[in-house]
C-alpha cells in the first residue's frame, strides 16, 4: 500500500509539473535522468503558475496534504509571498461519511446500546464535515435541562491513512533537504516534524476539550469572546460534545451588515481578544483561521466573537511574552538598536552576534515599511520581515513564535477584512506599554511579593536559626582571605530584617491589620535604606 500511495504522490506531483520547483540547476544529474525516463508522465498544466499547480496538486492528495499546505501558508517566512498565497485558497472541505458510521463510532466510544441512551436527539446527517472530523447535531438532557450540542466525532481509521502519508512526507523532506542548498534555510524535516505533530494532537478530542474549557475560563464573563460550554462526561479520545452555537461566521460580512453590527467595534475586539490571550494569560487559540470565528447574533452594537475548534493552541512564557512586547514597542518608536539589542539579550540570537550590524539590517528592511500610514502597514508582515532579518543572523525560530506569527496574520486579515481602516498599531500600542509597565512597575512588584507570602510565611521562623547557623560557621572558619568589613555584617543584618519586616507587612495586610501593615512597611523602607548606605 505504501509503495502504491508513493506512486500516486510521484504522479500527481509530475503531472502538476513539481519539479519545477527544485532549479533545473540545482537538480543533480541522475535526478534529470529519472525524469526524462517519466516520459508518460507529463506536465499537464504549463499554463498555470507554480503556486496554482501546488495548491491544486495538494488538493488531489487529499486531507492531509491540504492541511499541511493550509499550514504552510503561515509560513511566510520560507515561501514566496506568491506560493503563500496560493495555499491560503486551499479549502478544508470533504465530503462527509455516512451518518450511521458516525453514530456507530458514538455509540462504541461511549459504551451506549443505543445512541438514544445518551441523546434525547440525534441527527445523523451531518451538521459540516472536514479532513479529520465531522460534527452532528443532537440535543442532551443535563440537569433536567435540554441542551442543543453538536458531537464532533473523528473519521475512521484516518490516523493509519495520517500516519502513512505522514511518513511519506517525511521521506520527502530529507530528499528534498539533500537535493538543495537552500534546505538548511527552508528546513523542510524540520517543518514537516512540527506539522506531525499538530496533526497528531487534532486527532485527541479530548485535548481539545481542555484546550477550550481553559479559554472559557480565561473569558469568562467577557464581552469580547465566548467560547462554548464543553460536556467533558460525554467527550472521549475521538467523541466531543459541546454546546451549539448561533452565530454569523465572520467572514460573512454582508450578514454582519445587514444586522447593524459595529464593524470598527468588532475589529479592534479581534486585536484585544488576540493580545490578551497572548500577554495576560499566555494561552492562545493558535488556528483563528474565519472557519473557526462567529460573531453573536446578540447585541450588534456590542459585538462578540465566538471561537469554536481550539485543537491547536499556542503558549509563551514570562520571558518571551516581555521581550515580544517590548520588540513590539521598539519597533512603534522605530527604536531599531533597542530591538536589535532585546534579540540578544533574550538568546533568539547567538551571543556574539553583533548589534551594530543587526540593526543596520532591521532598519534596511523596515524602514521602506514605515514611509507609509501606518494603517496601511501590516503588523503581521512586519512580524514575518523581522524573523526573516534574524534568521540571517542564525536566529532559529522557536515553534511558539510561529504560532504566534501565524495566528496574528489571521487576526490582522480579519481585522482589516471587518473594517479596512483599522490601524492595529494604534490600537495595539497602549495596550502593550500598559502590559510592560505593569510588569516592571511598582504594583508588579507589589504582586509578586503577594504571590511568594505563603512561601515566605512559611520560612520566616526559621530565618532566625539560618542567620545564627552562618554566623557561628564563618566564626569557627576563622576570617577569610579578604577581611570582611564590620559594616559590611550589619548592612547584611539590616537587609534581613527589612525583608522580614516586609513579610510581615505583607501579612498583616492580608489580615486587614492596615495600620500594623503600613507601620511593618514605613520600618522596612527605612532599614533598607539604612542597610543601602552602609554598603556604599
Amino acid at each position: 500500500m505504501s509503495i502504491a500511495r508513493l506512486y500516486q504522490i510521484g504522479k500527481t506531483f509530475l503531472n502538476y509539473g513539481l519539479d519545477d520547483l527544485l532549479p533545473r540547476q540545482k537538480q543533480p544529474w541522475y535526478a534529470r535522468a529519472i525524469r526524462r525516463s517519466l516520459f508518460w508522465l507529463p506536465n499537464q498544466h504549463r499554463d498555470k503558475p507554480v503556486g496554482a499547480r501546488l495548491r491544486l496538486a495538494l488538493q488531489t492528495l487529499g486531507p492531509v496534504w491540504i492541511k499541511f499546505g493550509q499550514m504552510l501558508s503561515t509560513r511566510r517566512d520560507l515561501l514566496p509571498p506568491d506560493i503563500a498565497e496560493e495555499l491560503a485558497l486551499l479549502q478544508d472541505k470533504v465530503a462527509p461519511f455516512p451518518g450511521e458510521q458516525a453514530q456507530a463510532l458514538i455509540e462504541k466510544a461511549l459504551g451506549l446500546d443505543s445512541i438514544d441512551d445518551c441523546f434525547v436527539e440525534f441527527e445523523q446527517t451531518p451538521l459540516a464535515s472536514a479532513s479529520i472530523a465531522q460534527v452532528h447535531c443532537a440535543k442532551l438532557l443535563v440537569d433536567d435541562q435540554l441542551r442543543e450540542v453538536v458531537v464532533k466525532v473523528i473519521r475512521p481509521n484516518i490516523e493509519k491513512q495520517i500516519l502513512a502519508d505522514l511518513s511519506l512526507m517525511e521521506r520527502f523532506a530529507r530528499l528534498l533537504a539533500g537535493l538543495i542548498s537552500a534546505g538548511r534555510r527552508l528546513r523542510p524535516v524540520e517543518v514537516v516534524r512540527e506539522y506531525r505533530k499538530t496533526l497528531l494532537d487534532e486527532l485527541d478530542l479530548m485535548r481539545e476539550a481542555a484546550n477550550a474549557i481553559q479559554l472559557r475560563r480565561n473569558f469568562e464573563g467577557s464581552a469580547s469572546l465566548y467560547i462554548p460550554e464543553v460536556y467533558s462526561d460525554y467527550s472521549r479520545r475521538n467523541v466531543l460534545v459541546m454546546e451549539r452555537i448561533y452565530g454569523i461566521p465572520v467572514s460573512d460580512t454582508e450578514a454582519l451588515l445587514a444586522q447593524g453590527t459595529n464593524m470598527k467595534v468588532l475589529a479592534e475586539r479581534g486585536v484585544e481578544v488576540f493580545f490578551t490571550q497572548v500577554f495576560r494569560d499566555s494561552f492562545f487559540h493558535a488556528d483563528m483561521h474565519p472557519g473557526n470565528i462567529f460573531v453573536s447574533r446578540e447585541n450588534p452594537h456590542n459585538p462578540q466573537y465566538i471561537g469554536i475548534d481550539c485543537g491547536i493552541v499556542g503558549t509563551l512564557n514570562r520571558e518571551d511574552k516581555r521581550y515580544l512586547a517590548e520588540n513590539f514597542i521598539a519597533f512603534f518608536n522605530r527604536d531599531y538598536r533597542q530591538v536589535a539589542q532585546l534579540h540578544v539579550d533574550s538568546g533568539w540570537v547567538p551571543a556574539d552576534t553583533c548589534v551594530e550590524e543587526f540593526e543596520f539590517a532591521i532598519r534596511t528592511v523596515c524602514e521602506p515599511i514605515f514611509n507609509k500610514p501606518l494603517a496601511e502597514i501590516s503588523f503581521g508582515h512586519v512580524l514575518v520581515n523581522l524573523f526573516n532579518t534574524a534568521r540571517r543572523f542564525n536566529m532559529e525560530v522557536q515553534p511558539q513564535l510561529v504560532l504566534l506569527q501565524k495566528t496574528l496574520l489571521y487576526v490582522e486579515g480579519l481585522g482589516r477584512q471587518l473594517y479596512p481602516q483599522l490601524d492595529l498599531w494604534k490600537t495595539a500600542k497602549p495596550f502593550l506599554e500598559k502590559w510592560v509597565q505593569d510588569q516592571v512597575g511598582p504594583l508588579a512588584v507589589a504582586k509578586k511579593l503577594y504571590t511568594n507570602l505563603p512561601f515566605w510565611a512559611e520560612k520566616m521562623p526559621e530565618l532566625p536559626d539560618l542567620i545564627y547557623q552562618n554566623l557561628k560557621r564563618s566564626q569557627r572558619q576563622g576570617p577569610p582571605v579578604t577581611q570582611q568589613r564590620p559594616t559590611d555584617t550589619r548592612a547584611l543584618l539590616l537587609g534581613i530584617a527589612a525583608a522580614a519586616l516586609t513579610i510581615v507587612a505583607g501579612l498583616c495586610f492580608i489580615d486587614e491589620r492596615q495600620l500594623a501593615s503600613s507601620v511593618c512597611a514605613t520600618l522596612a523602607i527605612a532599614i533598607f535604606i539604612k542597610a543601602w548606605r552602609k554598603t556604599g
